[in-house]
Protein backbone atom coordinates (compact mmCIF):
# COMPACT_ATOMS: atom_id res chain seq x y z
CA UNK A 1 0.00 0.00 0.00
CA UNK A 2 1.44 3.47 -0.83
CA UNK A 3 -0.66 5.58 1.42
CA UNK A 4 -2.49 8.40 0.40
CA UNK A 5 -1.51 10.68 -1.99
CA UNK A 6 0.87 14.20 -0.85
CA UNK A 7 -1.92 16.95 -1.00
CA UNK A 8 -1.15 19.44 -3.27
CA UNK A 9 1.74 22.55 -2.55
CA UNK A 10 0.17 26.27 -1.13
CA UNK A 11 -0.95 28.34 -3.99
CA UNK A 12 2.34 31.26 -4.50
CA UNK A 13 0.02 34.00 -3.33
CA UNK A 14 -0.24 32.04 -0.02
CA UNK A 15 3.26 31.44 0.44
CA UNK A 16 3.69 34.96 -0.26
CA UNK A 17 1.60 36.36 2.43
CA UNK A 18 3.88 34.49 4.81
CA UNK A 19 6.64 35.48 3.59
CA UNK A 20 7.96 32.23 2.20
CA UNK A 21 10.54 32.52 -0.08
CA UNK A 22 11.75 29.74 -2.75
CA UNK A 23 10.15 26.61 -4.01
CA UNK A 24 7.97 24.53 -1.88
CA UNK A 25 9.47 21.01 -1.63
CA UNK A 26 7.13 17.85 0.29
CA UNK A 27 8.22 17.62 4.03
CA UNK A 28 8.06 14.12 5.29
CA UNK A 29 5.42 13.00 7.53
CA UNK A 30 2.29 15.19 8.69
CA UNK A 31 0.30 12.96 6.89
CA UNK A 32 1.39 13.78 3.68
CA UNK A 33 0.32 17.56 3.49
CA UNK A 34 2.99 19.58 4.78
CA UNK A 35 5.67 21.45 2.50
CA UNK A 36 8.90 23.77 3.37
CA UNK A 37 9.62 26.37 1.36
CA UNK A 38 13.08 27.58 2.66
CA UNK A 39 12.93 28.13 6.06
CA UNK A 40 8.80 27.76 6.48
CA UNK A 41 6.87 25.09 6.92
CA UNK A 42 2.91 25.46 5.89
CA UNK A 43 -0.12 22.71 6.47
CA UNK A 44 -3.30 22.51 6.77
CA UNK A 45 -5.23 23.93 9.61
CA UNK A 46 -6.01 20.87 11.41
CA UNK A 47 -6.91 22.72 14.93
CA UNK A 48 -9.73 25.21 15.77
CA UNK A 49 -8.49 28.75 15.32
CA UNK A 50 -9.11 29.36 19.26
CA UNK A 51 -6.10 26.73 19.83
CA UNK A 52 -4.23 28.24 16.95
CA UNK A 53 -4.53 31.82 18.88
CA UNK A 54 -3.70 30.08 22.04
CA UNK A 55 -0.71 28.08 21.00
CA UNK A 56 0.72 31.51 18.96
CA UNK A 57 0.06 32.77 22.26
CA UNK A 58 2.12 30.27 24.64
CA UNK A 59 4.95 29.44 22.37
CA UNK A 60 4.94 32.90 20.99
CA UNK A 61 6.14 34.40 24.44
CA UNK A 62 8.59 31.00 25.38
CA UNK A 63 11.57 31.16 27.84
CA UNK A 64 14.31 31.01 25.97
CA UNK A 65 16.37 29.31 28.86
CA UNK A 66 13.58 26.46 29.17
CA UNK A 67 15.79 24.21 27.53
CA UNK A 68 14.10 23.27 24.78
CA UNK A 69 13.01 24.65 21.57
CA UNK A 70 9.50 25.23 20.52
CA UNK A 71 7.68 26.22 16.76
CA UNK A 72 5.07 28.74 17.61
CA UNK A 73 3.15 29.82 14.36
CA UNK A 74 3.71 32.42 12.12
CA UNK A 75 1.79 35.72 11.59
CA UNK A 76 1.00 36.13 8.12
CA UNK A 77 1.63 39.98 6.62
CA UNK A 78 -1.40 41.10 7.85
CA UNK A 79 -1.62 39.03 11.44
CA UNK A 80 -3.44 36.15 10.55
CA UNK A 81 -2.21 32.83 11.31
CA UNK A 82 -4.18 30.62 8.48
CA UNK A 83 -4.50 32.15 5.19
CA UNK A 84 -6.59 29.88 2.82
CA UNK A 85 -6.81 26.96 4.91
CA UNK A 86 -2.91 27.21 5.45
CA UNK A 87 -1.01 27.57 8.67
CA UNK A 88 2.75 28.33 8.73
CA UNK A 89 5.32 27.20 11.20
CA UNK A 90 9.09 27.85 11.75
CA UNK A 91 10.96 24.97 10.10
CA UNK A 92 13.32 23.83 13.37
CA UNK A 93 16.64 21.29 12.65
CA UNK A 94 17.00 17.88 14.34
CA UNK A 95 16.51 14.67 14.11
CA UNK A 96 13.41 12.44 15.55
CA UNK A 97 14.15 11.28 18.74
CA UNK A 98 12.17 7.53 18.23
CA UNK A 99 14.04 5.37 19.65
CA UNK A 100 16.20 7.23 21.59
CA UNK A 101 13.31 7.30 24.82
CA UNK A 102 15.27 8.66 28.07
CA UNK A 103 16.45 11.77 25.47
CA UNK A 104 12.55 11.99 24.54
CA UNK A 105 11.62 11.98 27.79
CA UNK A 106 13.88 14.29 29.03
CA UNK A 107 12.85 17.07 26.45
CA UNK A 108 9.24 16.33 27.60
CA UNK A 109 9.76 16.86 31.38
CA UNK A 110 11.83 20.21 30.41
CA UNK A 111 8.69 21.22 28.11
CA UNK A 112 6.41 20.28 30.88
CA UNK A 113 8.37 22.40 33.74
CA UNK A 114 7.88 25.55 31.54
CA UNK A 115 4.25 25.29 31.11
CA UNK A 116 3.58 24.85 34.76
CA UNK A 117 1.95 27.99 35.24
CA UNK A 118 -0.05 28.60 31.98
CA UNK A 119 -3.93 28.27 32.86
CA UNK A 120 -6.49 25.81 31.41
CA UNK A 121 -7.14 26.37 28.49
CA UNK A 122 -11.03 27.24 27.62
CA UNK A 123 -11.31 25.23 24.15
CA UNK A 124 -10.64 21.86 26.29
CA UNK A 125 -14.00 21.49 27.23
CA UNK A 126 -15.26 21.77 23.65
CA UNK A 127 -13.51 19.49 21.95
CA UNK A 128 -15.51 16.68 20.70
CA UNK A 129 -13.22 14.58 18.77
CA UNK A 130 -12.66 10.81 19.17
CA UNK A 131 -8.98 11.53 20.75
CA UNK A 132 -10.48 13.85 23.15
CA UNK A 133 -13.55 11.44 24.07
CA UNK A 134 -11.00 8.47 24.38
CA UNK A 135 -9.11 10.41 26.78
CA UNK A 136 -12.25 11.19 28.90
CA UNK A 137 -13.10 7.61 29.13
CA UNK A 138 -9.55 6.74 29.86
CA UNK A 139 -9.76 8.98 32.90
CA UNK A 140 -13.21 7.73 33.91
CA UNK A 141 -14.94 11.30 33.08
CA UNK A 142 -17.03 9.51 30.69
CA UNK A 143 -18.28 5.55 30.94
CA UNK A 144 -16.09 3.05 28.27
CA UNK A 145 -20.27 2.60 25.86
CA UNK A 146 -19.50 0.64 23.43
CA UNK A 147 -15.81 -0.49 23.90
CA UNK A 148 -16.02 -2.81 27.66
CA UNK A 149 -16.91 -5.81 25.71
CA UNK A 150 -13.58 -5.68 24.44
CA UNK A 151 -10.99 -7.95 26.45
CA UNK A 152 -8.07 -5.85 26.07
CA UNK A 153 -10.11 -2.55 27.33
CA UNK A 154 -11.05 -4.79 30.42
CA UNK A 155 -8.41 -6.06 31.16
CA UNK A 156 -6.65 -2.63 31.42
CA UNK A 157 -10.24 -0.93 33.25
CA UNK A 158 -10.61 -3.48 35.67
CA UNK A 159 -7.26 -2.60 37.24
CA UNK A 160 -7.61 1.37 37.51
CA UNK A 161 -7.40 3.13 40.73
CA UNK A 162 -9.62 5.92 41.30
CA UNK A 163 -8.06 8.70 38.52
CA UNK A 164 -8.37 11.70 41.73
CA UNK A 165 -5.73 10.25 43.07
CA UNK A 166 -3.64 11.60 39.84
CA UNK A 167 -4.68 14.45 38.81
CA UNK A 168 -4.15 17.08 41.83
CA UNK A 169 -1.18 17.78 39.81
CA UNK A 170 -2.62 18.13 36.39
CA UNK A 171 -1.90 21.04 33.89
CA UNK A 172 -1.57 21.62 30.14
CA UNK A 173 0.49 18.72 29.09
CA UNK A 174 1.51 17.27 25.25
CA UNK A 175 -0.69 14.55 24.66
CA UNK A 176 1.73 13.20 21.72
CA UNK A 177 4.79 13.26 22.13
CA UNK A 178 6.31 10.63 20.70
CA UNK A 179 6.92 11.42 17.27
CA UNK A 180 6.67 15.35 17.84
CA UNK A 181 10.56 15.65 19.22
CA UNK A 182 13.74 16.47 17.73
CA UNK A 183 17.31 16.11 19.06
CA UNK A 184 20.27 18.12 17.75
CA UNK A 185 23.96 17.66 18.74
CA UNK A 186 24.66 21.48 19.24
CA UNK A 187 21.12 22.67 19.60
CA UNK A 188 18.44 22.27 22.56
CA UNK A 189 15.69 19.37 22.09
CA UNK A 190 12.87 20.84 20.01
CA UNK A 191 9.13 19.90 20.51
CA UNK A 192 6.70 20.28 17.80
CA UNK A 193 2.85 20.10 16.99
CA UNK A 194 1.36 20.37 20.62
CA UNK A 195 -1.47 18.19 21.34
CA UNK A 196 -3.00 19.83 24.30
CA UNK A 197 -4.68 18.05 26.85
CA UNK A 198 -5.25 18.94 30.87
CA UNK A 199 -3.50 15.88 32.88
CA UNK A 200 -0.45 14.92 34.97
CA UNK A 201 2.84 15.50 33.06
CA UNK A 202 3.82 11.97 33.94
CA UNK A 203 0.32 10.58 32.10
CA UNK A 204 2.32 12.67 28.85
CA UNK A 205 5.28 10.22 29.83
CA UNK A 206 3.25 7.35 29.85
CA UNK A 207 1.53 7.69 26.46
CA UNK A 208 5.25 7.79 25.12
CA UNK A 209 5.56 4.77 26.52
CA UNK A 210 2.97 3.34 25.13
CA UNK A 211 3.63 4.28 22.07
CA UNK A 212 6.99 2.82 22.08
CA UNK A 213 5.28 -0.70 22.67
CA UNK A 214 2.35 0.09 20.29
CA UNK A 215 4.39 1.27 17.45
CA UNK A 216 8.03 1.16 17.68
CA UNK A 217 8.56 -2.70 18.59
CA UNK A 218 10.22 -1.49 22.10
CA UNK A 219 11.20 -3.82 24.35
CA UNK A 220 10.47 -3.48 27.95
CA UNK A 221 13.67 -1.59 28.38
CA UNK A 222 11.42 1.54 27.58
CA UNK A 223 10.22 1.20 31.26
CA UNK A 224 13.52 1.32 32.56
CA UNK A 225 13.80 4.48 30.70
CA UNK A 226 10.84 5.61 32.28
CA UNK A 227 11.89 4.38 35.63
CA UNK A 228 11.24 7.76 37.55
CA UNK A 229 8.16 8.56 36.11
CA UNK A 230 5.61 8.76 38.55
CA UNK A 231 2.96 6.18 39.13
CA UNK A 232 3.72 4.61 35.96
CA UNK A 233 1.56 1.69 36.47
CA UNK A 234 -1.55 3.01 36.75
CA UNK A 235 -0.40 6.08 33.87
CA UNK A 236 0.18 3.36 31.50
CA UNK A 237 -3.13 1.48 31.98
CA UNK A 238 -5.01 5.10 31.35
CA UNK A 239 -2.47 5.55 27.87
CA UNK A 240 -3.21 2.24 26.31
CA UNK A 241 -6.96 2.58 26.83
CA UNK A 242 -6.89 6.05 25.57
CA UNK A 243 -4.73 4.68 22.41
CA UNK A 244 -7.10 1.46 22.12
CA UNK A 245 -10.37 3.44 22.81
CA UNK A 246 -9.57 5.84 20.18
CA UNK A 247 -8.96 3.35 17.87
CA UNK A 248 -12.49 1.30 18.69
CA UNK A 249 -13.99 5.08 18.26
CA UNK A 250 -13.05 5.16 14.87
CA UNK A 251 -13.66 1.90 13.76
CA UNK A 252 -17.40 2.20 15.55
CA UNK A 253 -17.58 5.34 13.58
CA UNK A 254 -16.76 3.53 10.31
CA UNK A 255 -19.38 1.11 10.74
CA UNK A 256 -21.89 3.75 11.73
CA UNK A 257 -21.03 5.89 8.35
CA UNK A 258 -21.94 2.08 6.67
CA UNK A 259 -24.93 1.47 7.79
CA UNK A 260 -24.01 -0.82 10.89
CA UNK A 261 -25.90 0.28 13.55
CA UNK A 262 -24.61 -1.65 16.06
CA UNK A 263 -21.05 -0.83 14.79
CA UNK A 264 -18.92 -4.40 13.71
CA UNK A 265 -21.00 -7.68 15.69
CA UNK A 266 -17.18 -9.40 15.61
CA UNK A 267 -15.28 -7.66 18.42
CA UNK A 268 -12.78 -4.76 16.83
CA UNK A 269 -11.04 -7.15 14.43
CA UNK A 270 -9.87 -4.70 12.27
CA UNK A 271 -7.30 -3.05 15.00
CA UNK A 272 -4.61 -5.69 15.06
CA UNK A 273 -4.93 -7.33 18.05
CA UNK A 274 -1.25 -9.02 18.65
CA UNK A 275 0.19 -5.47 19.07
CA UNK A 276 -2.39 -4.54 21.37
CA UNK A 277 -2.40 -7.75 23.19
CA UNK A 278 1.54 -7.54 24.11
CA UNK A 279 1.25 -3.86 25.39
CA UNK A 280 -1.47 -4.45 27.38
CA UNK A 281 0.05 -7.76 28.61
CA UNK A 282 3.23 -5.72 29.93
CA UNK A 283 1.19 -2.61 31.26
CA UNK A 284 -1.13 -5.27 33.21
CA UNK A 285 1.35 -7.22 34.81
CA UNK A 286 3.37 -4.08 35.80
CA UNK A 287 0.02 -2.85 37.40
CA UNK A 288 -0.29 -5.94 39.13
CA UNK A 289 3.10 -5.98 40.28
CA UNK A 290 5.10 -8.81 38.40
CA UNK A 291 6.92 -9.72 35.37
CA UNK A 292 5.19 -8.61 32.02
CA UNK A 293 3.32 -11.66 30.60
CA UNK A 294 -0.65 -13.02 30.19
CA UNK A 295 -2.73 -11.01 32.32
Amino acid sequence: MTGPARAAAPERRVLDRFQALGVPVPFPGSQRTAWRCGDVVLKPLDTTLEMLRWQARVLGSWDDNAGVRVAPPLQARDGSLCVEGWTAWPFLPGEPATGRWRELLDAGARFHAALRKVPRPGFLEARSDRWAVADRMAWGELALSGCEADERVSALARRLAPGHLLLDASQVVHGDLTGNVLLHPDLPPAVLDVSPYWRPPAYASAVVVADALLWHDADEDVLTAAADVPDLAQLLLRALLFRLVTEILSELSTGLANGLSNGPREPHHAIPRGRYRRAVDIACALADGGAPAGC
